[in-house]
């Protein structure tokens, strides 16, 4: 039987490990991050891979950080056939990578050499691509830099949130992990190098990225809705009070009327943004409020604004 140490934190790891325990091989370790403080009463909760892992009754290792841990030691003395990882979140020490008897793979959510980083799958949304897909790809020391096993490609549709594309992606990645593997064991040197000439990256979600402005075109605007949909969330900033806006449509209407301005409040909450584009509101969350419909935020604060005034803040 095959040994594996698996790492992985969020949802997006959680059908990948039980996928690999329903196909028999023997899991020696998960490592997950720490388990945190959350939310406003700062209850403590632990990751969703740790909560399988312990339905599995799997082994646990959650160090702070892995490089300097009493538990690298530990991981390393198991002397694993593979790691796999998935969505971990913590650089590897090159010494724990080369601990392993065969190989060290990573199941990226993007086809790479496209989005190297943290946030491949909100980066494919914002950035308007037709496609994304998983990548199956060995562990080195660079991030998301070492040779590539599989690749599989995932069209994206129209109503695709990153919530939406982190289920599709996960299910994806399990299969062609799962397939994967076999040809890997057999023989791990069957890889192909990434194209560095094609490499992008995608970092984290900062801040200020998540305010939508109406110096972008209604199709950015909503490329940055989609991305942080289910988290953070984007929000326009309308009579100085935070809007989060959770789903909207591009409307094809054109409009003179200057970028910020409300274009039609007629069963619709439509507000124009850059060359002339129109973006209808569909569901949103007013400060301290809950995510509702536009029609119910018509009924109520949106009532107020005139159709032809400018009500988004710069």
């Amino acid at each position: 039987m095959t040994s594996v140490i698996f790492m992985g934190t969020p949802n997006f790891a959680v059908p990948i490990l039980k996928g690999l325990v329903e196909h028999n091989y023997e899991i020696k370790g998960v490592v997950t991050q720490p388990d945190k403080k959350v939310g406003r009463k700062q209850i403590v909760a632990q990751t969703p891979v740790k909560q399988a892992a312990e339905e599995l009754k799997l082994p646990v290792f959650q160090p702070d950080r892995l490089p300097r841990s009493p538990e690298l030691a530990e991981l390393i003395d198991l002397h694993a056939d593979l790691i796999v990882t998935a969505a971990y979140g913590q650089f590897l020490p090159t010494k724990f990578l080369k601990s392993v008897k065969i190989a060290a793979v990573n199941v990226h959510g993007s086809l790479l050499p496209k989005y190297r980083g943290g946030a491949p799958i909100q980066y494919a949304l914002l950035k308007g691509e037709a496609e994304t897909g998983v990548t199956i790809m060995e562990m080195v020391k660079e991030m998301d830099a070492g040779a590539i096993y599989a690749q599989k490609v995932l069209k994206i549709k129209a109503a695709d949130t990153t919530g939406t594309l982190f289920d599709k992606l996960s299910l994806l990645g399990r299969d062609l992990l799962l397939e994967t593997l076999p040809r890997i064991i057999a023989d791990p040197t069957d890889k192909t190098p990434q194209n560095q000439d094609q490499v992008t990256f995608s970092p984290n979600i900062s801040k200020d990225q998540e305010q939508i402005k109406v110096t972008m075109t209604a199709l950015a605007a909503n490329n940055l809705i989609r991305a942080l949909n289910p988290s953070p969330g984007a929000y326009l900033v309308i009579d100085g009070k935070r809007l989060k806006v959770w789903r909207a449509k591009v409307n094809s209407q054109k409009t003179n009327l200057p970028a910020g301005s409300l274009v039609a409040k007629d069963g619709r909450f439509a507000l124009s943004f850059a060359q002339g584009t129109v973006l209808d509101l569909v569901e949103v969350q007013p400060a301290g409020k809950k995510q509702m419909p536009v029609k119910n935020f018509l009924n109520g604060q949106g009532s107020k604004f005139t159709v032809g005034e400018k009500i988004v803040d710069d």
